[in-house]
């Protein structure tokens, strides 16, 4: 007889709006002004890829080892190189396939000199593929995230 009273009243269904409604009140409530302001990232968060320079003289880092097409499990970076007179590999291209990238970190692990990095920039999203392959230049610049102001 209670089980039955308690199913006709909705007793259950009471309790959970009880517990639902104790989070809407103002005090439990906190709303981030996103683009205002940029809600804090994880330390290790791994985001946007960058191609590093030297501080010094503004040359890319990336020695052309191909390393990090290899460890990439979805084979979307493309490294282009050549050989120069003193039998050196030059960096002339490199793409990266931006649609594609799980983020997972092997390409920047693999990397013998720290060239390729997954910054914490996370505003990457669009609405359609056209312009997730970056190029060279691209990534040497890393994304530019939209300021807002009032």
């Amino acid at each position: 007889m209670k089980e039955r009273l308690r199913k006709i009243f909705l007793v259950d269904l009471l309790r959970g709006l009880r517990v639902t409604f104790s989070y809407q009140r103002p005090s439990a409530t906190y709303t981030e002004q996103y683009p205002l302001e940029r809600p804090p990232v994880a330390e290790r968060y791994r985001g946007a890829p960058r191609l590093n320079n030297h501080p010094v003289t503004g040359e890319t880092l990336c020695i052309a080892c191909n390393l990090c097409a290899l460890a990439c499990p979805e084979n979307l970076i493309v490294v282009g190189w050549q050989r120069t007179a003193d039998r050196k590999k030059k960096l002339t291209t490199f793409t990266y396939d931006l649609s594609r990238c799980m983020f997972c970190g092997l390409c920047e692990d693999a990397c013998p000199v720290d060239a390729l990095e997954l910054t914490q920039d996370f505003e990457i999203a669009r609405y359609s593929r056209e312009g997730l392959i970056w190029d060279r230049k691209q990534l040497e610049e890393g994304p530019a995230p939209t300021r807002y102001t009032r």
